[in-house]
């Protein structure tokens, strides 16, 4: 078998692979659906709500995002297509947020109201801004009203228990809160790691040099033989 046939087996197969997964991953796309830059417990993260599509054809008019009640304060970013308000949810209790404050309501939902229609066949983003709870292996939901001009889709459903998520028709965007890290950049860990680090830099460096070093000692060998031979 020549090289060439090999390599475009080779690249045949991952081809493949790549368009079964994506067949896979499409009905998840037609979701409403979530995705955090982090997921460790009481990190900060910022969410990306996606929209992919219109109700049933119709455009969207309106985006109403629940914030789940572990979360005090959400931080919408601004939208130029659409208009953002927050509204409030009183607490049951008083609590104590980050700053050590006392706060009685906490943010309830974020609603994204369209300049003008998100036609059908077009997506759009809506990011926010938030610090997880400190509860590891958690699933936070974000039930999401879609709004068109005729009609809307409630994007709600929460499984339960050993339910697969896929199964639902209208699932809910969802977190699922990961392990906390280590120290934080003020921590004992990391200036340890960074130590490490510097070492492994510093080693690196030394390593370079010797190489350099030794191809130095190789080329004056070199050229010292083609002397010698140029006399013999």
């Amino acid at each position: 078998m020549t090289a060439r046939h090999t390599a475009a087996r080779l690249f045949v197969a991952p081809a493949t692979l790549g368009i079964v997964l994506l067949a896979l991953a499409d009905p998840a796309g037609a979701h409403v659906s979530v995705t955090p830059t982090e997921t460790a417990a009481g990190a900060y993260t910022l969410l990306t709500v996606s929209v992919p599509h219109g109700c049933d054809g119709s455009a969207t008019t309106k985006v109403e995002i629940q914030v789940p009640e572990q979360i005090l304060s959400v931080t919408p970013t601004r939208n130029p297509l659409w208009t953002v308000t927050k509204t409030k949810a009183k607490l049951d209790e008083p609590l104590t947020d980050a700053h050590g404050n006392k706060v009685t309501e906490r943010d309830g939902t974020i609603v994204y109201q369209a300049r003008s229609p998100l036609p059908e066949g077009y997506r759009d983003a809506f990011e926010l801004s938030l610090k997880l709870p400190e509860e590891e292996g958690a699933t936070l939901a974000f039930p999401t009203i879609q709004t068109c001009e005729k009609g809307e889709t409630a994007w709600v459903e929460v499984p339960t228990g050993s339910q697969d998520p896929e199964e639902l028709e209208h699932p809910a965007p969802a977190v699922t809160i990961t392990a906390a890290e280590g120290a934080d950049a003020h921590g004992a860990d990391s200036v340890e790691s960074g130590e490490t680090e510097t070492a492994g830099v510093s080693s690196n460096a030394l390593g370079g040099v010797g190489l350099g070093v030794g191809l130095l000692g190789l080329i004056a060998g070199g050229a010292a033989l083609v002397r010698v031979r140029r006399r013999v």
